[in-house]
């Protein structure tokens, strides 16, 4: 199996053309929901962040890091993007990130991009948020707890869109591999590449934290929401 198979960003031809399709029309009735949704989310820190998020991730994606002999990964950005700028908002940013990629960087097939997005940015995301918003009360009680909190939502983040890459391909895989081999490998160097994203994510986390913890849109609760606007 080559390393473009075991890269996250879905090339041409990974998925038959129904398959291709089918998760086109997934991303696309995912990201219309998350662009309804984030109309709420979106104030006077959000905004901002968002752009810093989306383009620290499109910069983070193009630096791989070793994994295996032959085989690197790169920052997905789910977690990281969904604990700072919220699940609705951080979908978007990663979505956008891809979008560019595939188009100015032949970063992922176009006829993949459907898929890549489903992957990366709504199941990546969405389980990102979900693990980090499990653990918000433990993530709330200091930097070193959201460090750690931010660490295990990126990992399983990965792992997560990795099953996302396994499920299109058992529904549609047109590369040849079996699904069992394709399986193991996709989620077993990913399971690899989740630690590399945990850190980053960890440490990116962090830092914001340490500057401006009222940017972690992970720390802004409805409640502490209401009393900033009352003060």
């Amino acid at each position: 199996m080559t390393t473009t198979t075991l890269a996250m960003h879905m090339s041409d031809g990974l998925l038959n053309a129904p398959t291709a399709v089918l998760f086109a029309l997934v991303a696309a009735a995912g990201l219309g929901l998350a662009l309804v949704r984030a109309r709420a989310d979106l104030d006077e820190r959000t905004a901002p962040m968002a752009g810093l998020v989306a383009a620290f991730v499109f910069a983070a994606q193009m630096i791989n890091f070793p994994v295996l002999p032959g085989v690197s990964g790169h920052l997905l950005g789910g977690a990281l993007a969904a604990v700072l700028a919220g699940p609705w908002v951080g979908a978007l940013c990663v979505s956008i990130v891809l979008v560019v990629q595939a188009l100015l960087f032949a970063d992922g097939g176009l006829t993949m991009l459907g898929a890549n997005i489903t992957n990366m940015a709504l199941i990546g995301t969405a389980v990102g948020f979900l693990v980090a918003w499990a653990l918000r009360r433990f993530a709330a009680r200091g930097r070193a707890q959201l460090v750690v909190v931010a660490f295990v939502a990126a990992f399983v983040n990965t792992v997560a869109a990795s099953g996302g890459f396994v499920l299109e391909y058992a529904i549609g895989g047109a590369a040849g591999y079996g699904l069992a081999t394709t399986a193991a490998a996709i989620v077993g160097v990913h399971c690899l590449i989740g630690i590399g994203e945990g850190l980053i994510t960890a440490i990116t986390v962090g830092a914001v934290a340490s500057a401006r913890p009222d940017l972690v849109r992970l720390l802004r609760t409805p409640a502490r929401e209401t009393e900033e606007v009352r003060a």
